[in-house]
């Protein structure tokens, strides 16, 4: 195999680097200085989104950043979500033009229905009264016309169950880039994976750590003994070896780290790799997965009324 994975490419024919930045649940006043860090230590794909009420400061942090020569916006991959308030057809347009202006851009690379989940326009919070019908298709329509414009270089979804990509596959007359999923050695994706890539959508893995900064995620997903064991073996760490079954796998990661010396591990995942033999050991981890979406779900209220529909059984 091959050891350099640094880049893969979309349906679209446009490349997406393999290893990006993750801003979710990166504190204000703190993304900025991790977005710096990434892009000086080589990152050159950052994972962005409205709900994470950090693009204003991402786009700062871009703006200087080019402003200074010391990346050009050519050379990076940026991505953003359309969120939940926002699927009336009309209303994409106005999101993704948001967007932009935070982030001091006139394009994103990238971007993605957040969740299969509409809520009422202007919504805040998870209150389930907030739930609407959703209507993909119509909103797909909206994201179609984002990148005829250009505004949108590649568009795709992210919280989608493989059911749910194959139904937008059937109706998309362009059809998603990239799948953007949570995806990490205890919650594997397999069947998403085979099944994107077998249509030509690539699929990136959010959360490929296991979100151990996360208060609300119970996570041992580092600490799991058979990744341990591999780290141990290659003298690795158990998240460069996290990032690297990722690679090996076929698909992007998106790391969040606000820690400078973490974010430069997380890159270090290139010139090595994991043999077949320690490889084949990872499907023997236990799966579970870690963002459930609950708060999207509810009996009366919600289109799905169980978890098991929210995700078509693939929990």
């Amino acid at each position: 195999m091959a050891n350099d994975i640094r880049f893969f490419q979309l349906n679209t024919g446009a490349k997406i680097p393999s290893v990006g930045l993750g801003t979710w649940q990166a504190a204000p006043g703190l993304v900025g200085e991790a977005v710096t860090t990434a892009i000086k230590a080589g990152y050159r794909h950052i994972d962005c989104a409205q709900i994470y009420g950090n693009e204003k400061e991402i786009g700062l942090v871009l703006k200087k950043l080019f402003e200074d020569g010391v990346v050009k916006r050519e050379e990076l991959f940026i991505t953003s979500k359309l969120w939940n308030t926002d699927h009336a057809p009309e209303d994409v347009p106005v999101a993704l033009d948001r967007t932009l202006q935070d982030l001091q851009l006139d394009y994103v690379d990238l971007y993605l229905i957040h969740w299969p989940v509409r809520k009422k326009k202007g919504s805040v919070g998870f209150s389930p009264e907030d739930l609407l019908p959703v209507d993909i298709p119509s909103t797909w329509r909206a994201m179609e016309a984002l990148y005829d414009s250009g505004k949108a270089r590649a568009i795709g979804v992210s919280n989608f169950s493989t059911k749910k990509l194959a139904d937008l596959l059937e109706v998309a007359r362009v059809p998603p880039a990239v799948s953007q999923v949570e995806c990490h050695p205890s919650w594997q994706q397999t069947k998403l994976h085979e099944f994107g890539k077998s249509k030509g959508v690539h699929l990136s893995g959010y959360s490929p750590l296991g979100s151990p900064g996360t208060t609300w995620i119970k996570s041992d997903v580092l600490k799991n003994p058979i990744l341990n064991t591999v780290a141990e073996k290659l003298g690795k760490t158990p998240a460069q070896v996290a990032l690297r079954w990722g690679l090996q796998m076929g698909h992007s990661v998106l790391p969040k780290s606000t820690n400078e010396a973490r974010i430069k591990d997380n890159l270090d995942v290139f010139d090595w790799s994991i043999p077949d033999d320690l490889f084949a050991k990872f499907s023997e981890i236990e799966l579970a997965r870690l963002v459930r979406g609950t708060t999207f779900v509810h009996e009366t209220l919600s289109p799905y009324k169980t978890v098991e529909e929210l995700w078509d059984g693939e929990i």
